[in-house]
């Protein structure tokens, strides 16, 4: 935990959620801490890379460090392997043990702030996490179960350039109040097209364990944040042309968005 308290030392606090909720603009000076919830495969790692983007901080995955770990043949490797093929989720200390890490390497390079993508997933870890750092914000990410699922069987990977992609064509009728929803696919450039893998836990049979799973672990850290007044809750109307704005909107960071354009 050394290297998160370090981190935590030299990185200068953004205000509040709150601040980003009152139209206030963000401060260059300063570098956002927020955290990405939602169930594995709603879009955080998309939504949470172009916020990095856009904001200048680092993108941290724990799903990409896992999967980093586990193609390097490293002493967690195998470990890790029958958990993720088993579709459950890796222990706290796994987790935080390669987040330090992370963190460690990334404040050697001078990086302060970042985004947070599925981390934490359980009161223990929100609470370690509390404990040595100030999260000013905790987007919970939300899609309907049905798409959820497609878009988790339709998750594919280029094993030469490590793009990701998506080739389901989601087209839901609203019925019982509940609204329609279309998402078109994100298929790759030509030259990856020949090159799509599916990762091996990507079956329909882990994709429900881990939902399962994760829908009785969220429950409890949404609740931790939203007790605090850190958690924003935000219901994806369909792909990433229709919910990007949305989300900028929600965030009030649309005229951001604008100004660094003009800037560039």
């Amino acid at each position: 935990m050394a290297a998160i308290t370090r981190l935590v030392k030299r990185t200068p606090y953004l205000p509040c959620a709150a601040r980003f909720l009152s139209h206030a603009p963000p401060q260059k000076e300063r570098n956002v801490q927020w955290v990405f919830l939602g169930c594995p495969g709603v879009g955080k790692g998309t939504y949470a890379s172009r916020l990095c983007n856009l904001l200048g901080v680092p993108h941290i995955a724990t799903g990409d460090l896992v999967r980093s770990e586990l193609a390097s043949n490293g002493p967690l490797s195998s470990q890790l392997s029958e958990i993720v093929n088993q579709g459950k989720l890796v222990s706290d200390e796994i987790i935080m043990s390669l987040l330090s890490k992370r963190l460690a390497d990334g404040e050697a390079k001078g990086e302060s702030g970042f985004i947070l993508d599925g981390f934490p997933r359980t009161i223990k870890q929100a609470e370690i996490l509390e404990g040595v750092t100030d999260i000013d914000l905790v987007v919970n990410l939300k899609i309907q179960e049905e798409a959820l699922l497609a878009k988790c069987l339709g998750r594919r990977i280029c094993n030469q350039c490590g793009g990701n992609f998506n080739v389901a064509s989601i087209s839901l009728k609203g019925e019982n109040g509940r609204p329609g929803m279309v998402m078109a696919p994100l298929l790759p450039p030509a030259h990856c097209m020949s090159k799509l893998v599916t990762r091996s836990d990507d079956t329909e049979e882990v994709v429900k364990e881990r939902l399962r799973i994760y829908s009785e672990k969220s429950q409890p850290v949404e609740e931790f944040y939203r007790s605090r007044g850190k958690l924003l809750e935000f219901d994806l109307p369909g792909g990433i042309p229709e919910s990007w704005p949305k989300l900028l909107q929600a965030l009030n960071l649309y005229d951001y968005e604008e100004k660094q354009s003009v800037a560039a």
